[in-house]
């Protein structure tokens, strides 16, 4: 053994290792969005949305709204708008390269996640933009998805990490956004500058 631990190289030897799912797990996956499935969307206002380039290169990007993320078209067609960001746009520059994404929505408070892979293209104008309109803005673009696998995760990660107990949250064990991009991004302005950056008036910034 290495003192990075020893290689995992087959599936046979990882089998042997984790042993196999119960058929429930192996045949939890569904081709279509359920009713349930459409309320859940309907209920989430985060979704994290995963996406590769063509060699592999990963991105995994949080997005968020008040209410909720995404509006579900039909059984096999999922909108998520996009918002005002940092206009780095790696998810949708992978989609342009590799249609593929994976999405987890979750409902704050609730241990289990509802998991949907599919294809995306990026399109504009959609007229469902109009129901996700927020705070006056109007989405510019984003992200029609064709589902091809859907399925719930169980809660045990979040339980397991106490995430929804607010008396086991400890902000203050690490520093401050704005020393973190003060000393990672932005080290040509003050901290001063940077705590009034992310102070109040970010919020105020979110849509506009």
């Amino acid at each position: 053994m290495s003192e990075h631990g020893t290689p995992v190289t087959t599936v046979e030897e990882l089998e042997a290792i984790v042993g196999e799912p119960t058929a429930a797990a192996r045949d939890k996956t569904r081709p279509a969005l359920h009713p349930l499935d459409a309320e859940w969307i309907a209920a989430s206002p985060l979704v994290f949305v995963a996406t590769s380039d063509e060699t592999g290169a990963l991105d995994v990007s949080p997005k968020g709204d008040p209410d909720r993320v995404a509006l579900v078209l039909d059984e096999r067609t999922l909108l998520l708008p996009e918002r005002p960001g940092n206009r780095r746009v790696d998810g949708y520059r992978n989609v342009l390269r590799n249609p593929h994404v994976g999405l987890i929505f979750v409902v704050p408070g609730r241990g289990d996640t509802l998991r949907v892979n599919g294809r995306a293209t990026i399109v504009r104008d959609h007229p469902g933009f109009a129901e996700l309109e927020v705070r006056g803005h109007v989405a510019p673009l984003g992200l029609l998805v064709e589902v091809d696998e859907v399925f719930h995760h169980c809660s045990k990660a979040f339980l397991r990490s106490n995430t929804w107990k607010p008396e086991t949250w400890r902000p203050e064990t690490v520093v401050r956004r704005a020393v973190i991009a003060k000393t990672l991004e932005r080290p040509d302005e003050s901290l001063a500058q940077l705590d009034a950056y992310y102070g109040e008036s970010y919020a105020a910034k979110l849509y506009g």
